[in-house]
């Protein structure tokens, strides 16, 4: 029993509970960044747990499982929670600036613990329903804040991004009531078990292909993105953030999670299909995002060209590959949720993100530019930068495995994605700004965690080799999944 896994669910649902009592907002902004300091404390902790003593396992009411609630910390998990913890630190930490009073007193601070505590209960949970429950926790949390105070742009854009995404939840729950129908039980450790020893009837292509479509759209894979550019502009800079920086990482960390215990023998044109649809993504997001002309959708295009990255390894089915994409999900955590909350600060001194507007920050507001240069280049990935890294890992794994048009496309996505970010360094940054064009000046509650996030980039390409051998790792625990299915089930 480790009754430390409960904290990264507990600490922001009390501290929720907690800020719902209080009226005062500036108040409210110091209780949830101490709520998030402390998610941030329980999720390295429970690092250093699991690196020191292996796979941590909670069974809810000393249930054993496969009968009770079970919740699992391996290193994949270990890992995103740290994430979590420290996006929510960030967000919190720029809300002092970046979110106005009035949607401070509609519930924003509570609204934001609850969908961190259900990301959280997503990395943990080791149960396909629960899993549904957290992405409904999210998803209800998500909604709120997107239509937070709102205006028309963000009605629509906030109805656009529930419905794609109770579509996607209404397959996964079809999914889950024809597998329980079929073996009774959604333990996932126990159907690793019964998938391993075959005794389960043969339903891999169908589970596969409904579990595949309802996470796909929770990422945003291709052809089923259309969602994100839609609405991940619309709210302010803060909550675009933490959307941006976690949410479609649920989907990929629950495909990866998914498909390496239960479906890890499918057919081998089965992962020829993902390794298809994370290039087509790659290839169709970026492209979108160079005809693009305001800076929150140049970015949420490259998002989305972006998430073909992280599951581009799951497609390939080696090591090497899978590796590179956990790497490419943590550097994308940390590039893509700075480079939103940059945004911000066109939209606190331009009040717009379009390109007509912005210009002259570089020769403006020096420091402010270069903490964006950074996670701009990091995203292009730039060598030595950590999304060079990633990269590189990503293309030498699909040559190794022969699948050497999947490392050429890769390649030319790179390409563009400098190009990409090249013209959003020129438009936001060096070229002269128009004389109209409103000049206020970005205050230090703002650059603050803009230069955490820019801190924590550079560490990551410095310690990139020990950062490679912890996915590695990780890679080799997923496809050898007997340790986390007899961690789970051994008093059960």
């Amino acid at each position: 029993m480790a009754p430390i896994l409960i904290l990264p669910i507990a600490i922001p649902m009390a501290t929720a509970a907690v800020l719902l009592l209080i009226r005062n907002t500036r108040i409210q902004r110091w209780l949830a960044l101490v709520g998030a300091f402390c998610l941030l404390a329980s999720a390295i902790a429970i690092a250093l747990t699991v690196r020191a003593d292996g796979i941590q396992v909670l069974q809810a009411a000393s249930w054993a499982a496969p009968f009770g609630i079970t919740f699992v910390a391996d290193r994949l998990s270990a890992v995103l929670l740290v994430a979590v913890g420290t996006v929510g630190v960030a967000t919190t930490a720029y809300a002092f600036a970046g979110i106005d009073p009035r949607r401070e007193s509609a519930g924003y601070h509570p609204v934001l613990m609850v969908l961190l505590m259900g990301v959280s209960g997503a990395f943990l949970t080791g149960d396909l329903f629960n899993l549904y429950v957290w992405f409904e926790v999210m998803l209800v949390a998500s909604f709120v804040l997107m239509a937070l105070y709102r205006n028309r742009m963000q009605v629509r854009a906030a109805f656009t991004y529930v419905t794609l995404n109770l579509i996607a939840s209404a397959i996964l729950l079809t999914a889950l009531g024809l597998l329980y129908g079929k073996t009774g039980t959604l333990n996932m450790a126990d159907l690793s078990r019964m998938w391993s020893t075959g005794e389960l009837p043969p339903l891999h292509l169908s589970m596969a292909a409904l579990f595949f479509t309802a996470f796909a759209i929770k990422a945003a894979l291709f052809p089923w993105f259309s969602w994100l550019p839609a609405s991940y502009h619309a709210p302010p800079a803060a909550i675009s953030a933490i959307f941006a920086g976690l949410l479609t990482k649920v989907g990929v960390y629950s495909m990866v999670r998914v498909f390496t215990l239960l479906f890890q023998n499918i057919h081998p044109a089965g992962h020829t299909f993902i390794l298809a649809l994370s290039l087509a993504t790659m290839v169709v997001g970026v492209t979108c995002a160079l005809t693009q002309r305001d800076f929150r959708r140049v970015l949420s295009f490259n998002l989305v060209g972006h998430i073909g990255f992280t599951t581009m390894g799951l497609g390939l089915a080696t090591p090497l590959g899978l590796a590179g994409s956990l790497l490419y999900v943590l550097h994308h955590i940390l590039a893509i949720t700075n480079l939103y909350l940059v945004a911000g600060l066109f939209l606190r001194m331009r009040r717009t993100s379009e390109f007509d507007r912005l210009g002259s920050l570089f020769r403006t507001h020096p420091f402010a530019a270069l903490l964006a240069l950074i996670p701009l280049f990091a995203l292009a990935g730039v060598p030595p930068l950590s999304g060079a890294i990633a990269k590189i890992a990503l293309v030498r794994a699909a040559f190794d495995s022969g699948a050497y048009w999947a490392g050429a496309i890769a390649l030319v996505v790179g390409l563009l994605s400098l190009l990409s970010v090249a013209r959003l360094w020129d438009e936001g940054f060096w070229k002269s700004a128009p004389p109209d064009a409103d000049k206020a000046s970005p205050i230090w509650q703002q650059l603050v965690p803009i230069g955490g996030l820019t801190a924590l980039t550079l560490t990551f390409t410095l310690a990139a080799g020990p950062l490679f051998e912890l996915t590695s790792s990780i890679a080799a625990d997923l496809l050898r999944p007997d340790a986390y299915v007899h961690a789970v089930l051994q008093g059960g």
